[in-house]
């Protein structure tokens, strides 16, 4: 990796002028806290804190303590397996703690109180009308289900749009969502259903092997149902999040909350037809040649949409490479996660843990710089005041990468000693010369996975020179135009 100083003047932004970087590395940029967010954050806690308490009394009055018990545990199990194959997803730009945070207890709590309210009034509606109650199940519980589960990362899309890079973003909200929801879900029917109902006709024994089967029928066979649901709205919802076109973000995600409806009530039909007519092949064939096909289709979807943002970065980094921020063999470090890998290994190796530290912090400034300018190019930020902020996190990220890299660049005795100066290198070679070279049409990653031990001591002249980083452009590259 080598060095970047200035290169090429930036040519003239078309937005508004960018102020000069302040010394040192500045803190990102942040909204100002004021009594109304605080008080609306507060009003929120409340709520959640609300809806957790009432479904606890809930589930506790109709279950009771044991039963409550067991169903917590047995449906608290694949809670963390199901949450790791999300966050697997999201590897490139990991979303903050507290929004994940936020999404699972929405889910868990909001979506689930407000959902048995609707769903018990409605099955006593159907009773009063001598209709049968498994219409709740169909007719019902499918729409107050996937709106309440969409609500909380439709308030987030809202209020923090900048949390959402694409589709992959929003399929990590909502299936949290989704898995909070299938989580307490289960605890009625594992310990409600399951547990309780066999202790009262047979005993404990007939209540654990009901707990057993309903774990194997609800989670090991179907546990994908409710987040393969909610994903069709988190497709939706992450299409919103990257159009510029007001129109599209309205339709995309009501579109994708009208197809979740759809495929959850359909899922539900299954079921209710299969008890009908007395024909299990119904259940059979809906769940092979509908939902799994379906489900495999979203996983498909899902791993290639991982790969996006690494993508991204190397269609919309070279513009700082041309403005000599970024030097290409960087980019292409990044384009991928067993390079971004391979990179964590050798900084490790050459500057410890500090330098392995730093290129994570590095790469994750990266990717979220890629992310920043591909919004500027699609004219997401329409107000002067977003644009504003939008310039002062750019500024912010390119300090950021320009520290992390203090920390590795230039530790390593086997990478030749040169600078970037936006169109090509300048190398200095073992007996003290050094040539300009221009760069190749692949760029060479410079992170070797196979490593021979370094010599003990530099080549004379061929050392890090001082001054190494040299000095950093004066401004971030400009926009191109809203």
């Amino acid at each position: 990796m080598a060095d970047t100083p200035p290169g090429a003047a930036p040519p003239p932004p078309t937005a508004a002028p960018v102020p000069p970087p302040a010394e040192g590395l500045t803190k990102a940029p942040r909204r100002r806290v004021s009594w109304v967010r605080a008080l609306v954050l507060a009003v929120v806690i409340l709520f959640i804190a609300g809806c957790a308490v009432f479904m606890v009394w809930t589930l506790g009055e109709s279950l009771g303590g044991e039963a409550l018990l067991i169903g917590v545990i047995a449906a608290v199990l694949p809670v963390p397996v199901l949450v790791s194959c999300f966050l697997w997803l999201d590897r490139y730009e990991p979303e903050p703690l507290k929004y994940l945070i936020f999404c699972f207890a929405w889910g868990a709590f909001v979506s689930t109180a407000a959902s048995l309210t609707v769903n018990n009034f409605a099955a006593d509606s159907f009773e009063r009308l001598n209709l049968p109650t498994t219409l709740t199940a169909v007719l019902v519980a499918p729409f107050i289900e996937e709106l309440t589960k969409a609500l909380g990362p439709i308030l987030l899309l809202i209020f923090r749009r900048r949390e959402f890079s694409g589709i992959t973003d929003a399929l990590v909200y909502c299936g949290l969502s989704a898995i909070g929801f299938a989580m307490v879900e289960n605890i009625l029917y594992l310990g409600g259903y399951g547990y309780a109902t066999g202790v009262e006709r047979y005993g404990p024994a007939t209540g654990t092997q009901q707990v057993i089967a309903i774990f194997i029928v609800r989670i090991l066979l179907f546990g994908f149902a409710h987040p393969l649901f909610t994903s069709m709205t988190g497709v939706g919802l992450g299409i919103a999040a990257r159009a510029a076109d007001r129109r599209v973000r309205v339709l995309a995600p009501v579109a994708g909350l009208l197809l979740a409806m759809m495929l959850h009530g359909a899922w539900n039909l299954l079921p209710t037809l299969t008890q009908a007519t007395g024909q299990p092949l119904i259940l059979l064939y809906g769940f092979i040649g509908v939902m799994v096909p379906i489900f495999f289709g979203m996983v498909g979807l899902a791993v290639w949409l991982r790969s996006w943002e690494g993508r991204l970065t190397e269609r919309t980094l070279p513009d700082y490479v041309r403005a000599g921020w970024l030097t290409p063999p960087e980019v292409a470090a990044l384009s991928s996660l067993g390079r971004r890998h391979a990179a964590r290994v050798w900084a490790k190796r050459v500057g410890g843990d500090a330098g392995l530290k730093a290129m994570r912090g590095y790469q994750f400034a990266a990717t979220r710089l890629a992310l920043l300018r591909d919004e500027m190019r699609r004219g997401l930020d329409r107000r002067p005041v977003d644009r504003e902020r939008a310039a002062a996190e750019e500024r912010h990220l390119l300090q950021a990468i320009a520290g992390y890299r203090a920390y590795f660049v230039g530790r390593d005795p086997q990478a030749p000693v040169g600078v970037w100066d936006g169109h090509r290198y300048h190398l200095r070679f073992p007996d003290g010369s050094q040539r300009p070279v221009d760069a190749p049409d692949e760029p060479v990653v410079p992170i070797p996975v196979v490593l021979a031990p370094p010599p003990p001591a530099f080549p004379p002249g061929y050392g890090p020179p001082p001054g190494w980083y040299g000095v950093r452009p004066p401004a971030p590259w400009p926009h191109t135009g809203h």
